[in-house]
């Protein structure tokens, strides 16, 4: 787990901590459209995939155990022909897609392979994370160093910079994963597999606008942004975003490991410690992101030059949202295991709904900050709606429920409470200072609470 946490950190850690390179490199108009395609690389991979990496793949890999080599893949088979069947149909009408996205030529072919390349590897390694061969996900640590290297050169190097930067991230990924697409078609030897491909097609298809309205959620706020008000906002924005990304990486480490531990529990019905092991993953999650609000005035500084300065009001608000992003994994577990997809898809489309319009009504009238705002508010009640289901799942499924609606609304308020105190104190350090070393001191005091949770984190893996 230990290797896995570590390799999680450094495949998304380095590229965000090489962000003061980059926005040296870049102007800030250029570091928003290069964001602004990062966005549309997440909301075009779920339509040309179908993120099949995702969903039924994990479910997939605990459900049919004693196929996994083959179930592994025909997925990567199916994932191709989608994304050559979708290169087709750009191919087709390249002008008018080039138009819709505001990209050239080249940067829709590049975020054609960067979508494959993505998929294969999230396939491979969400594989070897269910048998426990967390070892092997080390080979991400040469790619995750040469993305950024290469980036460099091809930056420095070239006068469309923003390509350049892009064409730098595909080339490393094309090297770095597709012997992993080659390994896994050579361990299953089954490219085509209609059992498979139909039923990964028929449990994704209907989590579609569900997997949407997520990425609408986390990106749209960039391109909304750039529309509205221009690249230089959405390339301020992206960098509070891309710093709260620091912390969203512990979500995920956290999430890649103990999601198939819990899918394991939900399987055999033993669900009595799920609880114990979500309350402290939340803690840890909002005590993180907790330093994170502190000390933002001084990472803007740290990561980008003045130009970036209102970057530190945008952090607070996408680092609170963090907390209810883990929450909601969490919860739509139990939908995802038991196939109760259709609950899923309408709390998030209604969230997505939701932010879409508050971006729409707020930004006019209060600038592009307020996007980090209506953000949090919408994955509160995503949160908050995917609980209520998640309940109801349970007490049909399992006889039961499962969280203690209390505990949980004391974690997510003292956590609220405490970041917008601290964003208070941005314009009076000789405050907000007091307050980190009281955070500092009241750590080292609950070490002994700290030492025991992460013993019982421990166990999680012991126990998978």
């Amino acid at each position: 787990m230990i290797a896995f946490f570590i390799c999680s950190f450094l495949q998304k850690g380095i590229s965000i901590l090489t962000t003061p390179i980059f926005t040296r490199l870049l102007s800030a108009q250029e570091y928003g459209r290069f964001n602004v395609f990062s966005a549309w690389v997440g909301i075009i991979t779920i339509i040309v995939t179908l993120n099949l990496f995702y969903g039924v793949y994990t479910q997939g890999l605990v459900k049919y155990e004693q196929e996994r080599s083959i179930f592994s893949s025909s997925l990567q088979g199916l994932t191709l022909c989608l994304v050559l069947g979708w290169t087709i149909i750009y191919g087709w009408r390249w002008q008018f897609w080039n138009h819709l996205f505001n990209l050239s030529t080249v940067q829709m072919l590049l975020m054609l392979v960067m979508i494959w390349t993505t998929a294969v590897f999230s396939f491979w390694s969400a594989e070897q994370r269910v048998r426990l061969k967390y070892k092997r996900l080390v080979v991400t640590i040469l790619v995750s160093f040469g993305k950024p290297i290469v980036g460099v050169l091809f930056v420095t190097g070239m006068n469309d910079k923003v390509t350049a930067r892009i064409l730098g991230l595909v080339l490393v990924e094309l090297i770095g994963y597709t012997g992993l697409f080659v390994r896994q078609m050579y361990q299953g030897r089954q490219f085509f597999s209609k059992r498979f491909w139909w039923r990964a097609m028929v449990f994704n298809i209907p989590l579609l606008p569900h997997f949407l309205s997520q990425l609408v959620l986390s990106g749209a706020d960039r391109i909304m942004i750039e529309r509205m008000v221009d690249a230089k906002s959405a390339g301020i924005y992206s960098l509070a975003y891309s710093i709260a990304q620091i912390m969203l990486m512990v979500n995920i480490a956290f999430q890649q490991t103990i999601n198939p531990w819990i899918y394991e529990k939900i399987k055999t019905q033993s669900i009595e410690n799920i609880a114990v092991v979500g309350y402290i993953a939340m803690l840890a999650i909002a005590s993180v992101n907790i330093v994170l609000i502190a000390i933002a005035p001084e990472i803007v500084s740290l990561f980008a030059p003045p130009a970036y300065r209102d970057a530190i009001w945008i952090i607070p608000p996408v680092a609170l949202s963090s907390l209810f992003i883990f929450a909601y994994d969490l919860f739509a577990m139990f939908e995802l295991y038991y196939e109760r997809t259709i609950f899923i898809t309408i709390a998030s489309v209604c969230a997505a709904i939701l932010n879409i319009s508050l971006n729409l009504l707020l930004i006019p009238l209060f600038g592009y900050y307020v996007a980090g705002y209506t953000t949090l508010i919408c994955y509160i009640l995503y949160a908050i709606g995917h609980y209520l289901m998640m309940q109801h799942v349970c007490r049909q499924t399992l006889k039961t429920t499962l969280y203690n609606t209390r505990v949980l609304v004391m974690i997510a308020g003292g956590f609220i409470i405490i970041g917008i105190l601290l964003l208070s104190t941005y314009s009076f350090p000789l405050v907000r200072y007091p307050l980190m070393v009281g955070l500092v001191v009241l750590m080292i005091y609950s070490r002994q609470s700290l030492i025991r949770s992460a013993k019982l984190l421990r166990l999680v893996r012991l126990n998978h």
